[in-house]
């Protein structure tokens, strides 16, 4: 939803300022220059300075030299947004699995004004397949869920519609879409109808060519239409026809069940728990304001912290319930929500202030899609940086591990590895600490589908000796490797875990053995290399939240 022309006399200048910043970088796929943001923007260089340095601050971008990257933290704004909406918690597995049984890509969207925004996907691994992230924006007239939300449009929607249709009339704001203005009116409105009397829409080819899709609405206990689930495939699968013979009875069957489960959560939910305060916000706004000076904008970080008083249990807070949650000042917290409100992130309903999915908009469809390597990348190279030695991210394939990020010092006597490489699992920092966390079955039948093989005279080969290896380093959460996958070669790892706790992957410093002794190695180069890697899997947490992280 554009924000209105006028603006509240109340709202807050930089905090507008700092969504018009993340919008930008949105918009660029996660990246631009200092200048670039200059010139899209409209804002003076020292305008973005101090805005940049105060999301730094926060942790939702990053500065490297003049160029600003968004940063995995910043999806708590979005995460904030799908768990006040409940949809993808509630949904997000029993779409997941109509996925697998249909081997079809399905979709939630939501409405969010005259458009729809995806909350979850559940994408199948094909040549031809979906590309549509979380979060990202449709015009309503060229999709399937558009067409059901659009059968209950008031007059205003469809007269915001048809505004929104003349200023953009070849869907330029929607840049998920190649640009096209899409089927007119009349035949919109037509499909809207015919939608609303059969209860399901298609999609034949509205997106893009070659692309079907099938959708059905999903109402929550009083009948109102919560979301569109919708099965995509593509032509050289699917007709539209052979789609809707196909999938509708399934799909049917799925959303009824789904329908069910949402009149069961609503028939069971507790009074939502008063917000906690956050912690030590306003001692961090004054640190930060301290050490930043004229450099750091409290107004802007206050305001980006009130979208974070949301959540699972709190799709609804009154003035009280957002001051008390972010621990500001009612003034404060009032004044940030009308500047909400006005940008179309928040939505007010009496007393009480809702989300609106436009809070997808700030940096989710972008970020829901980093693979693990780039997550870890920046942290890799502090980590590099702070002892001096190469850093590596590794997945375990197999019987070998995989690197899939690293960044290496520039020294005359340096570990070279490329990302890529493979090593057998067994004679490695890296494979040790991952197979380490394998539940105790899985591990013994790990090692004897292998035959340990010498690769230096340190090695170890047998596998009794490694099952035990194994063991000690799951009990200290580290692996040390001296000299077993080359001589003269040390490295020292930990296990990279996931939400659930899962070690999915790995992260080792590796050197010369002449670098530093072994006891070197656990009292300097550990507390670093655990550092690091909380500070990975601070941000897998949050960016694994509602979105799936690739592993490469």
């Amino acid at each position: 939803m554009p924000p209105t022309e006028i603006v509240p006399q109340e709202a807050v200048a930089p905090l507008m300022r700092g969504i018009t910043v993340l919008r930008r970088l949105t918009d660029a796929d996660g990246a631009l220059s200092l200048s670039e943001l200059e010139r899209t923007t409209g804002l003076a260089r020292s305008t973005v300075d101090r805005v940049t340095g105060t999301l730094a601050r926060m942790g939702y971008v990053r500065l490297d030299g003049r160029d600003v990257f968004l940063a995995p933290r910043l999806m708590e704004l979005g995460n904030a947004c799908l768990a006040a909406l409940g949809l993808p918690g509630l949904l997000g597995g029993p779409a997941d699995a109509l996925a697998d049984a249909l081997d079809e890509s399905v979709s939630l969207a939501v409405a969010d004004g005259d458009g729809i925004r995806f909350v979850h996907q559940a994408t199948r691994r094909r040549a031809m397949s979906l590309s549509f992230r979380i979060g990202d924006p449709l015009p309503a007239e060229r999709t399937a869920p558009g067409a059901l939300f659009a059968a209950h449009w008031t007059v205003a929607e469809w007269d915001r519609w048809r505004a929104r249709r003349a200023a953009d009339p070849r869907n330029a704001a929607f840049p998920a879409v190649p640009p096209g203005a899409g089927p007119d009116e009349a035949e919109f409105a037509a499909r809207a109808a015919r939608a609303g009397e059969r209860g399901w829409a298609l999609d034949d080819e509205l997106i893009e060519p070659g692309l079907v899709a099938l959708a059905l609405p999903v109402r929550d206990a009083v009948g109102a239409v919560v979301c569109v689930a919708s099965v995509v495939s593509h032509t050289s699968r699917h007709t539209a026809d052979s789609l809707r013979e196909t999938v509708l009875p399934r799909l049917r069957a799925a959303t009824a069940e789904w329908e069910e489960s949402l009149r069961r959560a609503a028939a069971t939910d507790a009074p939502p728990a008063a917000p906690a305060p956050a912690p030590g916000l306003a001692d961090w706004t004054r640190v930060s304001k301290q050490e930043l000076g004229r450099g750091f904008i409290e107004s802007l970080a206050r305001g980006l912290t009130v979208l974070t008083a949301f959540g699972e249990g709190r799709a609804a807070l009154t003035l009280s319930g957002v001051a008390e949650a972010t621990g500001l000042a009612r003034a404060t917290a009032r004044r940030a929500l009308i500047t909400l409100e006005h940008l179309g992130y928040v939505a007010v309903e009496g007393r009480l202030f809702r989300l609106t999915p436009q809070v997808l908009a700030l940096g989710f469809p972008y970020l829901s899609r980093l693979p693990l390597p780039q997550i870890a990348g920046p942290h890799l190279a502090e980590l590099s940086r702070r002892v001096h030695d190469s850093a590596s991210l590794a997945v375990l394939a197999g019987h070998d591990v995989r690197y899939t990020a690293r960044v290496a010092t520039r020294r005359i006597m340096s570990v070279h590895i490329t990302v890529g490489t493979r090593f057998p699992a067994h004679a490695t920092s890296l494979g040790r600490v991952m197979l380490a966390d394998l539940p105790p079955d899985a591990r013994a039948a790990w090692l004897a589908d292998i035959e340990p093989r010498a690769l230096t005279p340190y090695t170890v080969t047998s596998g009794a000796e490694l099952a035990a290896v194994l063991e000690r380093v799951r009990e200290q959460g580290y692996a040390l490797v001296d000299e077993e996958l080359e001589q003269g070669l040390r490295s020292i790892a930990v296990p990279v875990r996931d939400r659930a706790g899962t070690v999915v992957a790995a992260v080792n410093v590796a050197m010369h053995g002449s670098r530093r002794t072994v006891e070197q190695c656990v009292g300097e180069v550990l507390p670093e290399l655990r550092a690091a890697v909380a500070r990975i899997e601070d941000d897998l947490r949050t960016a694994g939240r509602f979105a799936r992280v690739p592993e490469v």
